[in-house]
């Protein structure tokens, strides 16, 4: 029998990773008014396309955070119901609700998200005045 989490410990999992994401939202609006103050005060060339690459690649960022928390809340509301209900919790329904390719794109979003905030503090103190 394979083993898998509890439904409280998916539920908390899933509080813990949207608070990330919270926070990374933060993230990405400072980098923005970053990279704007950088176009205002940086006259180098090339900068203004830079700046608008990093902006573009954060919005996809900002989106694909909007997808997975909208996700991770709906299965975080499920294994409240299955909770409150007291339903068991077995591997089939573990399985059908797909925590594992959530917990996939979860992780893997974290990793890109981690080197696009190291380019992004190389390029704004590299081009800040």
């Amino acid at each position: 029998m394979p083993v898998f989490p509890s439904m409280i410990s998916l539920h908390l999992r899933y509080r813990i990773w949207i608070a990330e994401m919270n926070f990374d939202i933060n993230v990405i609006r400072i980098y923005k008014d970053y990279l704007r103050d950088l176009i205002t005060n940086n006259n180098e060339p090339g900068v203004e396309n830079s700046v608008k690459q990093f902006e573009d690649t954060l919005e996809v960022y900002r989106t694909e955070i909007d997808e997975l928390k909208n996700e991770m809340h709906l299965l975080k509301m499920k294994l409240a119901s299955y909770t409150r209900r007291q339903k068991e919790f077995d591997y089939s329904t573990y399985k059908a609700d797909d925590h594992i390719t959530l917990r996939s794109r979860y992780l893997d979003f974290r990793k890109k998200f981690e080197s696009l905030k190291s380019e992004l503090s190389v390029f704004v103190t590299t081009m800040s005045p």
